[in-house]
């Protein structure tokens, strides 16, 4: 793997991810990583047509404890984008449009709509990441993630949406997207075995689920974790197109 530090910050934290990285994968594309004081995302991945990678990690997340393990999650997400698979190259413009045609939608329930999109990625990615790096600091984050939205709930969630490929659970504390961000993180650890029945993930879903009552928890955990490896790109069309209007309708 090429990977080409730029930028302030430290670089160790990626060159030691590609290392663990190609114990079991490799990427064709070279890696251009930008340290940056302040990007609009702790973490942006970008694929571009003349053949390469672009990472952006702000500094304050290349120094911090979990650098090395959101570099190994953007490269999963890089090798997704390699191997075309279906999560990776379905357009969720496309999804969005097909889940949606003739519904009225907030735009606070659009911009969630993306989220749920990405997680799909995210698990995808995270199914290659939990191959060659250790749980604890992941299921680490999902928990203090899904914490923190718990105990700063703003009355309305910010507009936009998350970009492709970011590492990032809460964007914003609105109930109804927390529980989906709890179904997330629970779906992903009994996917790959990561946590037992009494972890505390379980009690902060419980709370999640119950400032949201609407939001049907348990559908959005099994779609989640029933994902098939490998999918057929109808099929994950259909998925895709059937979480979303679940969740905006």
């Amino acid at each position: 793997m090429d990977v080409r530090v730029m930028g302030r910050g430290p670089a160790e934290p990626f060159l030691s991810a590609r290392d663990l990285f190609e114990t079991e994968h490799d990427l064709a594309w070279p890696v251009e990583v930008e340290v940056r004081e302040d990007p609009d995302e702790r973490t942006l991945t970008g694929h571009y047509d003349d053949s390469h990678h672009v990472l952006i990690m702000s500094e304050q997340a290349a120094r911090g404890a979990m650098a090395r393990e959101l570099a190994l999650h953007e490269y999963s997400h890089m090798l997704r984008y390699e191997q075309a698979h279906p999560s990776h190259t379905q357009s969720t413009e496309e999804a969005l449009f097909l889940a949606l045609t003739g519904r009225s939608v907030e735009r606070r329930k659009l911009a969630h709509c993306y989220q749920i999109a990405n997680h799909m990625k995210d698990i995808y990615a995270d199914d290659i990441t939990l191959d060659v790096a250790p749980a604890d600091k992941l299921v680490s984050f999902l928990e203090s993630s899904l914490a923190t939205a718990l105990a700063d709930r703003p009355g309305e969630a910010p507009n936009g949406s998350t970009t492709s490929g970011s590492r990032r659970l809460t964007p914003a504390a609105d109930p109804e997207i927390t529980v989906v961000n709890a179904a997330f993180a629970l779906a992903l650890c009994e996917r790959h075995e990561l946590v037992g029945e009494d972890h505390r993930l379980y009690d902060l879903a419980r709370a999640a689920a119950s400032d949201a009552p609407g939001v049907r928890f348990d559908r959005f955990k099994h779609a989640f974790r029933s994902l098939a490896d490998d999918p057929d790109p109808s099929d994950y069309r259909k998925a895709l197109v059937d979480v979303t209007r679940e969740y905006a309708t």
